[in-house]
């Protein structure tokens, strides 16, 4: 069988993109602006052992399979084929037909996988898949980030805001959340390259700590502080959050740390929070969310192996239950999926842009997990695929005060 007829085997007939095969076979559109050149048999053997995304995702990384045009726009185009798993028995007629491409090419998977190894979401354990995905480069994520050098959803305010004023607008919107002060003390878990530390400090005179399970962001972003001049005020440690210190604090932000936790550890999490807050201190928590409680609660593969190990989403009523459990008074919340898929989208157009430098520091095969990733995780959130939500709570007095005005926060 020709290499286009099996891919339109395992993707349908009506595949709306050109597919162009090593053997010079073709299906899809002449029409189309993007298409899908497998360039090479193991591309095909590896689909054999891992048909759907995870298959296709390694054989990109690998140079296996390159894409003409727009990875994004192509993407988008597959979405609804590739977005479903292929059932059973289709699985097995294609392994059929790929058998004899598998003997003859089969190869080990890409060595960027992440196989973790140790009890789920052990200290150790995370400590090892956070540096997979953080400590790849700071150059390389200050060429995809920009200088904000902040890796989380931005809150832009309008559309044609660019990427440094959003994620401005993103920090200063979790700081009106939490109502900061000058004199106040805020603890970030999971702070990342310390941008919301850095904004509380300098915009609003707040005593700020970060704290992070990666090695490269604490020792950039304790640069960076002071750098900036903000010594005094802030500070980034690599700690995990759970060995933050005991204090009470006036104030506590979670900015995409909810992710790396697990349902597991959820309510202990919660817990760890409200523990280190001072009574009507605040909570805000934001993190990527199922838009629906799945039906198996697994990321994924491609993401699962090549981006976040030991990633776990969960559907926003999970999120709120567990803080309130915990006992904080949830005072809103608000989906910005939007916001993250333009966010995404310039991250992967400042990685188009440092192309070149981001191979050359980091290898093709980890740019190219980069790039499908950002394009795809894009996709996602314009499609309600996934979410981002930031939820605000409270934890109340000794008689249920919360210290909100009435109206107008």
């Amino acid at each position: 069988m020709q290499v286009a007829d099996l891919i339109s085997t395992m993707v349908g007939p009506d595949i709306p993109v050109r597919v162009i095969g090593y053997d010079g076979s073709k299906a899809g559109p002449d029409s189309s602006e993007v298409a899908l050149r497998i360039s090479s048999p193991r591309a095909l053997a590896r689909l054999a052992t891992a048909p759907g995304t995870l298959g296709l995702a390694r054989a990109y990384v690998e140079g296996e399979i390159e894409v003409e045009g727009d990875l994004y726009a192509l993407l988008d185009a597959i979405a609804d084929l590739t977005f479903h798993d292929i059932t059973r028995a289709d699985q097995v007629r294609l392994a059929a037909k790929l058998a004899p491409l598998w003997v003859r090419h089969r190869q080990p998977p890409p060595p960027l996988e992440a196989r973790p190894r140790g009890k789920l979401h052990s200290k150790r354990r995370d400590r090892k898949v956070i540096s997979h995905h953080y400590d790849v480069s700071n150059r390389f994520y200050e060429w995809v980030l920009g200088p904000s050098m902040a890796y989380t959803c931005a809150a832009y305010p309008s559309a044609d805001a660019t990427l440094e004023e959003a994620q401005a607008a993103k920090h200063e919107l979790v700081a009106q959340k939490l109502a900061l002060e000058p004199g106040m003390r805020l603890l970030d878990v999971g702070c990342g390259w310390g941008g919301m530390v850095m904004h509380a400090a300098a915009e609003h005179g707040v005593k700020a700590l970060g704290v992070t399970l990666s090695r490269n962001q604490a020792e950039w972003a304790q640069a960076e502080i002071q750098r900036r001049g903000l010594g005094a005020l802030a500070e980034v440690r690599h700690l995990d959050y759970r060995d933050a210190p005991q204090e009470q604090f006036d104030a506590i932000s979670s900015i995409g740390l909810t992710e790396h936790i697990g349902k597991s550890e959820l309510s202990g999490y919660f817990r760890r929070l409200v523990a280190r807050l001072r009574p009507e201190g605040r909570l805000l928590n934001h993190c990527i969310t199922q838009p629906h409680t799945p039906p198996r609660r697994r990321l994924d593969p491609f993401i699962r192996r090549y981006v976040f190990p030991d990633g776990q989403l969960e559907p926003i009523g999970l999120l709120i239950s567990e803080m309130n459990d915990a006992g904080f008074e949830v005072r809103h919340e608000e989906n910005l999926r939007e916001h993250y898929a333009l966010t995404l989208a310039a991250w992967g157009a400042n990685l188009e842009d440092n192309w070149d430098a981001a191979v050359a520091e980091v290898g093709v095969g980890r740019a190219r997990v980069w790039r499908l990733y950002m394009a795809a995780c894009r996709l996602g959130f314009e499609r309600n695929n996934i979410q981002l939500h930031q939820v605000l709570g409270v934890k109340l007095g000794a008689r249920g005060e919360s210290g909100f005005p009435l109206r107008g926060w």
